[in-house]
């Protein structure tokens, strides 16, 4: 049986009312959640509805998320998708059972999922909440409860109209806080029917308290009710997201179950007996009855079309509102202070002016996560010398630090950080220029929409030339450049567009910074599109690289290229100036491969072809520096293959060169955290 209530336009244009300005527990508030409380109660004792059979179609998708700040968007691990048949009868009694379930794996993972994430959530909670089985959220109020204004604070928002196919609905925004935060409880808006006063969607967090998982981050939730059959309002839509991270170290990675399920195909009243509920409320039918499940197409298709709107409505803006709600409380699980470093390097690497470096840093924040701390430092042992910075950034994006690093001339790494150490302290191979920069710097950043961002940021600092320090295993290193050494000024302000999501047929991300020094201007910046080819599951991949400077640049702000990272068929970073671009276009498909299995853990049987050219061109070289102008346009034609959406093999062949040069290398997505 088809639902009867379609959603035709969710949460139009809000119309303002005077209740919107209404504080907290103001009379208009408290009375509309006295309602819904009341009409709840009234719901669950209601002889009409005894019992209903309905279809659920899901997701759950594994996510990895990587690099400092935790920006950019997550990189697909594995993918399940599921079909079940849910069953409910008055007054409490529940079941749901599998009877299709498939699974990709685009890393090796052995993930358990909990068994209550394997089902979606009925009656809105009831009257406590729990997740994953008890072990990450339980025994948390439900704001709608009986008691629940004596344990909640309201206040009103915005009345929105809600269109269904047979009538429109009006709900109002009715936001909720714990009135003591350091118990366990939800912040977040309800949606209530004005008319029936029907709690017709929830959109909340938790509390620290609430989380009994050390590792949890933060869970958010939403939970869409439709009007069936023009009297029961029952689960519609609904989005779970869980977010982990490292308990001892804070390093920029982090593990996301992202749950998505839509619910249709209700029947009523059809007499289901008692005893059909005994045992585990989620079940599943046997492997092979659901291996056998007619799944309507595959599912890499599955995955993008609702990977796609999972992207639209992300829940950011759930966390946003949250946190607004919330004002300068802390809703993070995680703990105020930790060890901390941006990535595996930071705590042990090997460059030829350093030699082998260790490192340890630390992160303390405040109570209500307005401020945090951050301390870095490491020692190289080649150069016997000590680098470090400070940083305190505000909530609000403004941030200022003192430092003392080694930086590459290049703009963007070009190779693994973790990679580069072992060809440098095995093979005498390292892919970087290095200067020495001591000095300090005020930055502040802010957000355009949901995926863009503009950074300004002041610098002042002074640079050094840095010698060859350190001897490697095998081979020699070739010679450092020489900077101008001296105290440098700069302003600079940045515009990014991060990348779309996981597993999109379409992505764009960019980013252009416009740097003013004391005597010279520098315009830079790089992008990348990904646009599908024909039906399948082909895309093609143009990256793009462009540098332009006045006058009297500075060696260490040269554009560099060459070799690993932009053109692999010529020697490395054999060209220089001050201006430079280089073009990179990839067609990127899947072609049949062995698949492994370690235990449960398995990998796809797919790798990613992925033919190439690249082209580019620098010009104007800077004095007393080894970078050189192109005579005339640089080509490269390549072949890259990736496995596992983890390493990278491609050779590439220079035609003006004709050399041929092979590297190996881990995908680009994990390079901020090696």
């Amino acid at each position: 049986m088809r639902w009867s209530a379609v959603l035709l336009l969710v949460l139009a244009t809000p119309i303002p009312t005077r209740a919107s300005a209404q504080g907290w527990n103001g009379d208009s508030a408290l009375a509309l959640a006295r309602r819904a409380i009341e009409r709840r109660a009234q719901t669950a004792v209601d002889t009409a509805l005894r019992d209903y059979k309905a279809k659920a179609h899901g997701f759950l998708f594994f996510l990895g998320q990587f690099g400092e700040g935790l920006t950019e968007p997550p990189r697909l691990v594995k993918a399940d998708q599921l079909e079940l048949e849910v069953y409910w009868k008055a007054p409490q009694l529940s079941k749901q059972r599998i009877i299709g379930w498939r699974d990709r794996a685009e890393l090796p993972t052995d993930i358990n999922y909990h068994r209550d994430h394997l089902g979606i959530v009925q009656n809105n909670f009831g009257t406590t909440i729990r997740l994953g089985e008890g072990d990450e959220v339980r025994d948390v109020p439900h704001p709608l409860a009986p008691g629940g204004t004596d344990l909640y604070d309201f206040a009103l928002g915005d009345t929105t109209a809600i269109v269904l196919s047979q009538r429109a609905v009006r709900v109002v925004a009715l936001r909720v806080r714990p009135k003591n935060f350091a118990g366990a409880a939800i912040v977040g808006t309800l949606f209530i029917d004005i008319e029936s006063a029907e709690l017709v969607r929830m959109a909340f967090n938790f509390t620290p308290k609430a989380y009994l998982d050390p590792q949890l981050e933060d869970v958010s939730i939403v939970l869409d009710n439709a009007l069936w059959e023009g009297r029961f309002w029952l689960p519609y839509r609904q989005e779970v997201e869980i977010r982990r991270r490292a308990t001892w170290l804070d390093i920029p990675a982090r593990g996301i179950i992202r749950g998505r399920w839509e619910i249709d195909g209700y029947v009523f009243n059809l007499g289901l007996d008692a005893s059909f509920f005994r045992g585990d409320e989620i079940t599943a039918l046997p492997k092979v009855a659901r291996d056998s499940f007619p799944w309507p197409g595959p599912l890499s298709a599955a995955i993008q079309d609702v990977a796609e709107p999972v992207r639209e409505n992300d829940l950011q803006h759930v966390r946003a509102e949250v946190s607004r709600i919330a004002g300068r409380r802390a809703l993070t699980g995680l703990k105020r202070q930790r060890l901390g470093a941006r990535s595996l390097s930071d705590l042990v690497h090997v460059n030829r002016v350093e030699g082998l470096a260790a490192g340890a840093g630390f992160v303390w924040r405040t109570p209500d996560d307005a401020f945090e701390l951050r301390g870095f430092g490491s020692y190289g042992f080649a150069d016997r010398s000590g680098k470090g910075s400070i940083a305190v950034t505000s909530a609000d994006g403004l941030e200022l630090a003192v430092y003392r690093q080694v930086r590459d001339i290049g703009d963007a790494p070009v190779i693994a950080p973790l990679l580069n150490s072992i060809a440098s302290q095995e093979f005498g191979d390292d892919y970087g220029d290095y200067y020495r920069a001591t000095g300090v710097r005020l930055s502040v950043r802010s957000g355009l929409g949901a995926r863009a961002e503009w950074r300004f940021a002041a610098a002042r600092e002074r640079v050094a030339s840095l010698a060859v320090r350190a001897t490697p295993a095998t081979g020699s290193f070739r010679q450092n450049p020489i900077v101008i050494g001296g105290n440098y000024s700069s302003a600079a302000i940045t515009l990014r567009r991060r990348s779309e999501g996981f597993a999109v047929r379409r992505d764009a991300a960019g980013e252009a910074t416009l740097e003013f020094g004391e005597r010279y201007t520098r315009l830079s910046g790089s992008a990348h599109l990904l646009v599908p080819v024909g039906a399948g599951t082909s895309r093609l991949l143009t990256r793009v690289q462009f540098g332009v400077a006045t006058r009297n640049l500075p060696p260490q702000r040269a554009f560099v290229l060459g070799g690993r990272g932009t053109l692999l068929g010529d020697e490395f970073r054999d060209w220089g100036g001050r201006r430079a671009a280089v073009v990179h276009v990839e067609w990127r498909g899947p072609v049949p491969f062995i698949r492994l299995r370690a235990g449960p853990a398995r990998t796809p049987g797919t790798i990613t072809l992925a033919p190439y050219v690249a082209a580019g061109w620098s010009g104007e070289p800077i004095a007393f520096t080894p970078w050189r102008a192109t005579p005339g346009t640089r080509v490269t034609l390549g072949l890259g293959a990736e496995w596992l959406g983890l390493f990278r093999l491609e050779a590439g062949y220079g035609v003006q060169a004709r050399q041929l040069h092979v590297a190996f290398d881990v995908t680009r997505d994990f390079w901020d955290i090696l």
